[in-house]
């Protein structure tokens, strides 16, 4: 095999664990190697210039900043790089988000590691890879005439706000998690309610379930 034909892969994730396991997958194909990786969103942004790789492993819940928050700055200065988004949460909950932000594909953590190799694979090759699963749905979704959904309206960092409400979290514990202010998420929280028509946090929580956007 040539170097040409050699896939380098940057990992962001901010567990330690993680970023060994897939190491350890992926050093069991002789075409890829792990040539940089990171443990949050500023680290990321600042080695992925130097690391010098075809596919970027990015996690999309980093302790500093959202992942497609990274994903559109990293986008923006290489556009040329193939991000494939890792998750713990399900395909129809940040999937489509991420697509649009302009990640080449989406995994969650519970996939096989011969479905990871098969996305990076796919992915350096200038493709787009979404699960059998999430294809079907998005076709289905095409053929469907309804409304956009009003959490669809949200922007990445209201949504995440939504999401950690519904998890019963404060907007104190949200702020110090995403390293922002708590007037700031309190304007993302006001903001999203009027987007979605609620009236408080209860009916936010009742929404986030009946649409299963939390686990």
């Amino acid at each position: 095999m040539t170097d040409k034909a050699i896939i380098r892969v940057f990992i962001a994730d901010d567990h330690a664990i993680v970023r060994e396991g897939l190491k350890q997958i992926l050093a069991e194909s002789p075409d890829i190697i792990v040539a940089g990786e990171a443990e949050d969103g500023v680290d990321a942004i600042k080695h992925i210039r130097k690391a010098k790789c075809h596919v970027m492993l990015l996690d999309i819940s980093l302790p500093d900043r959202s992942g497609i928050e990274v994903l559109k700055l990293v986008k923006k200065e290489h556009p040329e790089l193939a991000v494939l988004m890792l998750s713990m949460h399900r395909e129809d909950q940040y999937a489509i988000r991420s697509l649009k932000a302009g990640a080449a594909g989406y995994l969650t953590k519970q996939s096989a590691p011969r479905e990871l190799v098969t996305a990076i694979r796919q992915v350096a090759a200038g493709q787009k890879y979404v699960s059998a699963a999430l294809a079907q749905e998005l076709a289905s979704a095409l053929g469907e005439n309804h409304d956009t959904p009003l959490h669809d309206t949200l922007s990445d960092r209201e949504y995440q706000t939504l999401t950690m409400i519904a998890s019963g979290k404060t907007v104190g514990a949200i702020a110090k998690e995403l390293s922002l202010s708590v007037k700031t998420i309190s304007e993302y929280r006001s903001r999203l309610l009027v987007k979605m028509k609620l009236k408080n946090s209860a009916e936010l929580t009742h929404y986030a379930i009946k649409n299963q956007l939390i686990e």
